[in-house]
């Protein structure tokens, strides 16, 4: 009985913590640092515009790209810079807040949310791709990222 039991445990626990571990990525804050990392990988910046606590496209966006193993794979072409501008000025630190908000008339002039920006790795803007309609359709979003990995 018990070796059922460890065998139940061992298949449906560890598929799960597996999973979680994929659709685990790191996104950084600071803006100079992930440009330093950027020169130094090769590699393009992915920049995401985000409202934490006040944007319904940004949370859904979340749960159906962010979240994926497609986007892990993807992301890894990348060095990730997320952006919060949340409402609750207690989520984020003043210091961390103004550095935020510094970014968004250089990357993000409209103030749209969300928003995916791809830099150089010397900051420059090369494209950019705004919204999400939270039918849970993220083909576009993927094809962006493709075209500018």
């Amino acid at each position: 009985m018990k070796t059922l039991l460890y065998i139940f445990t061992f298949l449906f626990l560890v598929p799960k913590v597996s999973e979680t571990e994929l659709t685990s990525v790191e996104w950084q804050t600071d803006y100079k640092t992930v440009l330093k990392q950027a020169k130094k990988n090769k590699k393009n910046v992915l920049v995401y515009f985000t409202g934490s606590d006040w944007c319904p496209p940004c949370k859904m966006l979340k749960k159906d790209l962010f979240d994926t193993n497609e986007f892990r794979e993807l992301s890894a072409e990348y060095v990730l810079l997320y952006v919060d501008i949340p409402r609750n000025k207690d989520i984020l630190t003043p210091e961390q807040y103004a550095k935020n908000k510094e970014l968004l008339p250089k990357y993000n002039k409209k103030g749209v949310f969300p928003l995916m920006a791809v830099l150089s790795p010397n900051g420059v803007l090369l494209d950019d791709y705004s919204g999400y309609s939270m039918n849970g359709e993220v083909k576009y979003h993927l094809d962006f990222l493709k075209k500018n990995k």
